[in-house]
Parts: C-alpha cells; structure tokens; sequence
C-alpha cells in the first residue's frame, strides 16, 4: 500500500529557513491535493497549508507570508518551504494527501509519519 515519506526536518535557528519534502514511497499516477499539518507537543493537529488540484493554495495566519506550499510538475512530490521560522513553528510536520496510485484506482487520503521541526531561539 502506498505511504507517503516526509523528510527535511530538522533542528535550525529562529530566522532560519528549511524545506520539507513529501513523496510516495512508490511509483504512483499523481497527486491531487496535499496539505501540510503540525502538531506541536500538547496541542491539537493543525492545518498549516493546502495546495488544491488546481494548484489554489491556501495558509494559516500564523505562517502566511513565510510558508509556501508547493508541488514538482508530475505533481507526485509536494513541499513546504519554511522561512524565518520563529520557535513556535517548532512541531512534527505531517503531509496529508489525496491521490491516484495508478491510472484504475481510485483517489485516496494518506498521511505521512511526520518530521520533527526544532527551532531554537
């Protein structure tokens, strides 16, 4: 079963920049939507940025202007480019997105396992 792997987490500096990255861990047709999530310790999962298949996007307040959400030209890898982080960005990082495995099945919503975000201050 497809799965989607983050990666570019990290540990990093308040002002600094990172950029994660999501893919599937197999071949697959596309994606067709993809959000970003974060879950800081003791707090609820939250959206911080989605991108729609007609590639509108669409930000928390608190990230706007510093995040951008964005997808490769095969739409199968999505990222989040992540600048001035401030020390409560600090979260794991999940992607969430609905996709095609292959041209005769249907879409479907997966997760990523998450990368954790530190920023010091």
């Amino acid at each position: 079963q497809v799965q989607l792997v983050e990666s570019g987490g990290g540990l990093v500096q308040a002002g600094g920049s990172l950029t994660l990255s999501c893919t599937a861990s197999r071949r697959i047709l596309r994606i067709n939507s993809m959000g970003w999530y974060r879950q800081a310790p003791g707090k609820q999962r939250e959206l911080v940025a989605h991108i729609t298949s007609d590639d509108v996007t669409h930000y928390a307040d608190s990230v706007r202007g510093r995040f951008t959400i964005s997808r490769d030209n095969p739409k199968v890898t999505g990222f989040l480019q992540m600048n001035n982080l401030k020390p409560d960005d600090t979260a794991v990082y999940y992607c969430n997105a609905d996709l095609v495995p292959s041209p005769s099945a249907r879409s479907r919503e997966v997760w990523g396992q998450g990368t954790l975000v530190t920023v010091s201050s």
